[in-house]
């Protein structure tokens, strides 16, 4: 029923119905001083005029805020016009700033209602004009028909068009806000997957540092009292453990604060590192790459493999038994598979973060990975494709 606008549209709207007020006022005067045919007097007359006036002008300032007001506003008017017997004037023209706007900005009951009027003015008008008691002398005849059939064509035409231009301002506007809206979403998205991204990051950079560190301070507390240099070689891995792990979580937080900052890129230049860590925190890994891959692999592949083969010896760290923990790497032409397998200790539990993170992983690369119990063993498998690599 009502429609929100800002300041600037209600001092506009005000402004151009007054300024109509005094354009329309006169005129609608000087019609009922001139005796026009009616059953009133001439004073009756004008202050009918000045009503019609008011109610046109009222039609017209309230147009964009209440369309459908607007509207009844504008019917009474003309019909009070008609009633009276009084001749179109300029206060008519408000009808078609009225029929514009229930077109532009009405409800789906009001844009309809607007074409309607448009269409039942016309018919109106016409009738009006050519068998009402002022202007039907004779009435309809052979003679008078083209003219009457012109003026229902020339009425029709002129409140259509206002409704039409109204219909084509109201597709636009909403054209807009569809593509607005279309435009935040794929922006909300690529915020949300960014998002996602770098809290995977994190999980993946944090869960395994503090493993690595949670495991050398459990190995040097149990070794202390009888070899010190164990203890102090113990500090030293957890010590460039939590520095690397700090400068990952570093770069991760500037991208959140700058989404330009590029986030750790770790290849498999860097896998030998991940190893040296997993075995400085005494776990039996053994590692087997066949074949080896015969030239530098996708950086996404990269990637993909370094942080899945991360988060895999973290779980392995956490949930293993101490058991050997074996890595297998095969690097093929159009893809590289990739396996850890470790004892579990205890009954495989409904998976956590960092499987869902390498499952992921996996997908967002292209390709599939598994985890799950084989045997006592616990198996993370996965298979990625890197294009033909020559």
């Amino acid at each position: 029923m009502f429609r929100t606008l800002k300041t600037y549209q209600y001092v506009v709207d005000a402004s151009v119905a007054a300024v109509f007020f005094a354009i329309a006022l006169p005129v609608e005067i000087m019609v009922g001083e001139t005796g026009a045919v009616s059953f009133l007097g001439a004073p009756a007359m004008v202050f009918a005029g000045a009503i019609i006036a008011l109610m046109f002008s009222i039609a017209l300032a309230i147009r964009r805020w209440s369309p459908p007001i607007a509207l009844v506003l504008a019917w009474a008017g003309a019909i009070m016009q008609m009633a009276l017997g009084r001749p179109p004037t300029v206060a008519d023209l408000a009808i078609f700033g009225v029929l514009y706007v229930t077109a532009a900005y009405g409800t789906r009951g009001v844009y309809w209602a607007g074409f309607a009027s448009a269409v039942t003015g016309a018919i109106v008008i016409t009738a009006y004009l050519f068998l009402g008691r002022t202007f039907g002398v004779g009435g309809l005849s052979l003679r008078t028909l083209p003219l009457a059939v012109a003026v229902l064509v020339a009425a029709a035409f002129a409140l259509l068009l206002a409704w039409t231009i109204g219909a084509l301002v109201r597709a636009a506007l909403r054209a807009s806000a569809n593509r607005e809206a279309q435009e935040r979403a794929e922006t909300e998205a690529v915020v949300e997957q960014e998002r996602v991204r770098i809290a995977r990051d994190m999980h993946d950079v944090v869960a395994h540092s503090l493993a690595v560190v949670i495991a050398q301070a459990d190995g040097a507390r149990y070794a202390a009292a009888s070899d010190p240099a164990v203890a102090t070689e113990a500090l030293g891995t957890i010590s460039a453990t939590a520095r690397s792990a700090l400068a990952d979580v570093r770069l991760l937080l500037a991208q959140l604060r700058h989404s330009e900052g590029s986030g750790p890129q770790p290849a498999l230049a860097d896998l030998e590192a991940l190893y040296t860590q997993v075995r400085a925190s005494g776990v039996d890994l053994r590692v087997t790459v066949d074949p080896a891959p015969v030239s530098e692999p996708p950086a996404g592949a990269q990637l993909a493999v370094y942080r899945i083969l991360q988060e895999a010896l973290t779980n392995a760290l956490r949930h293993g038994d101490g058991g050997p923990v074996a890595v297998s790497l095969a690097w093929h032409a159009d893809r590289v598979e990739l396996e850890v397998r470790n004892p579990a200790r205890e009954p495989v539990a409904a998976p956590g973060h960092g499987t869902i993170g390498m499952r992921e992983r996996a997908q967002l690369a292209g390709g599939t990975l598994t985890a799950g119990a084989q045997g006592t063993d616990f198996v993370v498998g996965a298979t990625l494709p890197i294009g033909v690599v020559a």
